[in-house]
């Protein structure tokens, strides 16, 4: 089945909005319709499997386009709107592209010459001169959907390969542990050219849901205020947003939101401190920790909210239909408590890398998912997350997580966020570097020293920063994620 008509198989008729808020709505019918026709148009003037680029914020465009790219069975390239000039023209060549839809807001920022270049849909999606009825006939969910380009090891942006059957699977089993009804409406502050966006946009399609698309993060009044005017259902957000919700706003933690049933968090760990933190001010709201890759085309684990406090720090097990298992280097599953990598096994893995068979083979082997994530497993199977490989710094022979670090130093009251990483020392090989944020307000109430005494309260000597940074701003890219290179 093509993910398209997986999304609306129960709703393609209804009447109901998919997309609510003050600058855009959209019904379900509507936008099924519109993206049917565009889709009939792309099947005109493209070939099968030609990939499309598509470059927008989160607006009615960029759903209209993306759903037709898929119908028409061709390969949508969602890009960042920030993307920078190279990493542009990079994607482009790799992927070969003739065609780019770009939100016209957006079109005089990117040089686009010598591709078609798509910004009005109005018009377009009125074509009703053909058919696409040929491309559904016998139609392999296997083949690609999408390619989401991701940061690579080498600097160059690495294409993941994302095919209908991942789409399905996955929205399949975020569905299922989720609970998700046609009653639920969610927030999203998380752009859709990122998988853990695509994902909110997916599972609300395909359960006749509804969205509420905010795009300004920034402004924590205007999220707090749809939370509540829309009768927000869900919250999905990565480790700073709810870092900045519980300790820059004023009045999230007594605030009262009475529709909001649950939260979700991926993205990378966010610090026991603030889940628990969370708990404790709105202990009526499931908090679901989660876990995922783009290669996995969103997630591989969650933990059920009600094992929170039990297993506080865990990622959880496997979401329904993914395996996941804890190895060392010749791929056996380690025993509980011993450090091993975590790999993946399920329908929701990718293709591969686009044009990259030599990494594609490195981190697929013998259909597992090598995540490239460490961690351990406990005598119940829950899964708990120590580093990535790339990241643990080796201090004088010593091998030191930075997470275990950053725990401690966020516990501190007055701290926003913590990022530690190694840096070049010609002793240790490595010395142990932490940047600090804090208010501005507390900069007289905490200092280097006071944090350098408080980890000696709860580290051993060599896990102690040399060096401590302090700053009042964290740095986050449009995902939500800290940019660690303003950091260091």
């Amino acid at each position: 089945m093509n993910a398209f008509d997986y999304f609306f198989e129960h709703s393609k008729n209804r009447t109901k909005d998919f997309v609510l808020g003050p600058k855009e709505q959209i019904n379900y019918q509507e936008l099924y319709q519109k993206s049917f026709a565009l889709a009939k148009y792309i099947s005109v003037i493209t070939e099968e499997n030609d990939k499309i680029l598509l470059i927008s914020q989160n607006t009615i465009f960029f759903l209209i386009a993306y759903l037709a790219i898929l119908k028409s069975a061709r390969i949508c390239v969602p890009i960042n709107p920030d993307i920078e000039a190279d990493n542009l023209i990079y994607i482009r060549n790799q992927c070969n592209s003739s065609l780019a839809m770009v939100n016209p807001t957006l079109v005089s920022r990117y040089d686009l010459k010598n591709i078609q270049v798509i910004t009005d849909l109005n018009k377009i999606s009125e074509w009703n001169n053909t058919t696409i009825d040929s491309i559904d006939q016998q139609f392999n969910d296997n083949r690609c959907a999408e390619i989401i380009y991701t940061s690579g090891s080498t600097g160059e942006p690495k294409g993941v390969m994302i095919s209908h059957r991942n789409l399905i699977a996955n929205t399949e089993s975020i569905v299922e542990y989720l609970q998700l009804t046609s009653e639920d409406i969610i927030e999203v502050v998380l752009p859709f050219y990122y998988c853990y966006g695509l994902s909110l946009l997916h599972s609300h399609l395909r359960i006749g849901g509804s969205v509420v698309l905010n795009n300004t993060f920034i402004f924590l009044g205007s999220v707090l205020n749809d939370l509540k005017k829309y009768n927000c259902t869900g919250f999905a957000g990565v480790p700073s947003h709810f870092q900045i919700l519980l300790r820059k706003s004023d009045s999230f933690k007594t605030a009262e939101f009475p529709y909001l049933r649950y939260v979700t968090q991926a993205g990378g760990k966010l610090h026991n401190i603030f889940i628990s933190e969370f708990m404790e001010s709105h202990p009526e709201i499931s908090f679901y920790v989660m876990y995922g890759q783009t290669e996995a085309t969103a997630r591989l684990s969650y933990l059920p909210p009600h094992l929170l406090k039990s297993k506080l720090g865990s990622i959880g097990k496997g979401i329904p239909n993914v395996t996941l298992r804890v190895v060392n280097d010749k791929n056996e599953n380690v025993h509980p408590g011993e450090v091993g990598e975590i790999i993946a096994q399920g329908d929701n893995i990718m293709l591969g890398y686009l044009n990259d068979k030599e990494s594609t083979d490195k981190t697929i082997v013998d259909g597992w998912l090598h995540t490239g994530d460490i961690g351990i497993r406990d005598e119940e199977g829950f899964i708990y997350l120590t580093a990535r490989q790339k990241e643990i710094i080796k201090v004088g022979g010593k091998r030191v997580s930075p997470k275990e670090i950053e725990e401690v130093i966020v516990s501190i009251p007055e701290v926003i966020d913590c990022t530690v990483f190694g840096i070049d020392d010609d002793l240790l090989g490595e010395a142990i570097k932490a940047t600090v944020i804090i208010d501005k307000s507390n900069f007289g109430a905490i200092d280097q020293e006071s944090i350098k005494a408080y980890c000696h309260q709860h580290l051993s000597t060599y896990k102690i920063p040399q060096v401590i940074d302090i700053q009042d701003h964290v740095y986050i890219s449009s995902t939500g994620k800290k940019i660690k290179a303003k950091l260091s």
